[in-house]
């Protein structure tokens, strides 16, 4: 996790690789002179790894799947693609170079030749939220603060309430204990309409001010939005469609996660349109209660949704991370 530590047994499975990158020098020569650059990885489990579509057993792993590990629903208004959704396995690379992180799942992907093949991938930069207190909050692309409510690293009993998959949460997936669930949703955001939409519409849909990040309800960034504060004509200050209200934990519930997405962009569309937007991933105990009911809430009522398009939607299972000697996944494969 960006900026905090936790003990091997408590985190996800994403350990520094320099070894990747020695090998990446001497088949390759593109790493030749690069740092590991922080490199982390991160491993993942898709429901089609325990389970096919049609139910199979493909790998004697069926009595091992999680409860809570299945495709995520279609959610109103996704155009998702297939192609671009979902898989057995995820890898998630990050790296201060993004050299090292492409040529580290270069390296995997060769490794894997002849008993894997990659489904789909996405190349992200930047943070589109912050993970620890001595972090600023980023900007995503539409020019706001976002994540400014995000999980933090310096408070581990919270992340254990919402992020550490507990020891008794399933007890015919002990092997999970101590991991976690990763949701990835890559989301187009339609840039070019929202530029001409006014400031006061922009900063009333997402619900803060575009400057500082503070509520419309008054305060700093970090201050708690009020959504009984009424303005003019006695209408919320805060749109009852607003981003933050939709996604508040008082909304939803008293749910949190653990945001850990990226900004990307692909170029330009058919239509001359720039293709960018948020690759949404988010680590939670419980995607059942943390994230799918809130998701159904935003697909239909977040005003911001105008501006948005769902294209990828994926469900992983983290591992806990692997201790010196162990193999990733080693307590599901045993």
């Amino acid at each position: 996790m960006d900026g905090g530590r936790r003990r091997a047994d408590r985190r996800p499975a994403r350990r520094r690789r320099p070894h990747v990158l020695r090998l990446a020098a001497q088949r390759h020569g593109e790493a030749e002179g690069l740092s590991a650059a922080r490199l982390t990885l991160t491993f993942g489990f898709g429901p089609s790894l325990f389970r096919d579509a049609a139910g199979k057993d493909r790998f004697g792993l069926a009595a091992r799947q999680p409860v809570l590990l299945k495709r995520l629903p279609h959610f109103p208004a996704d155009a998702l693609d297939p192609q671009r959704s979902d898989g057995d396995l995820c890898v998630q690379a990050c790296a201060d170079d993004p050299q090292v992180a492409v040529h580290a799942i270069r390296n995997l992907s060769r490794i894997a030749m002849g008993t894997a093949a990659l489904r789909w991938s996405q190349l992200g930069f930047g943070r589109t939220s912050s993970t620890s207190t001595t972090q600023q909050t980023p900007r995503n692309l539409f020019g706001f603060k976002d994540g400014t409510a995000n999980l933090k690293a310096e408070d581990p009993a919270m992340l254990d309430q919402h992020v550490w998959v507990g020891a008794g949460d399933d007890p015919k997936a002990d092997w999970l204990a101590g991991g976690s669930y990763l949701v990835a949703r890559r989301i187009a955001m339609h840039i070019e309409t929202w530029d001409r939409a006014s400031l006061r519409e922009q900063e009333n849909l997402v619900g803060r001010d575009r400057p500082a990040g503070a509520p419309l309800s008054g305060g700093t960034e970090f201050s708690e939005p009020n959504f009984a504060t009424k303005g003019r004509e006695d209408k919320p200050l805060m749109a009852m469609n607003s981003h933050v209200r939709m996604a508040h934990p008082t909304q939803n519930g008293g749910v949190r996660m653990l945001r850990r997405g990226y900004n990307y962009t692909d170029g330009n569309d058919a239509l001359g349109r720039l293709d960018a937007g948020l690759f949404f991933l988010a680590y939670v105990r419980d995607p059942a209660k943390q994230y799918i009911p809130m998701q159904t809430k935003m697909s239909r009522q977040d005003g911001l949704m105008e501006y948005l398009q769902h294209r990828a939607s994926a469900l992983f299972a983290i591992p806990p991370g692997a201790a010196q000697g162990e193999h990733i996944g080693q307590a599901l494969f045993s």
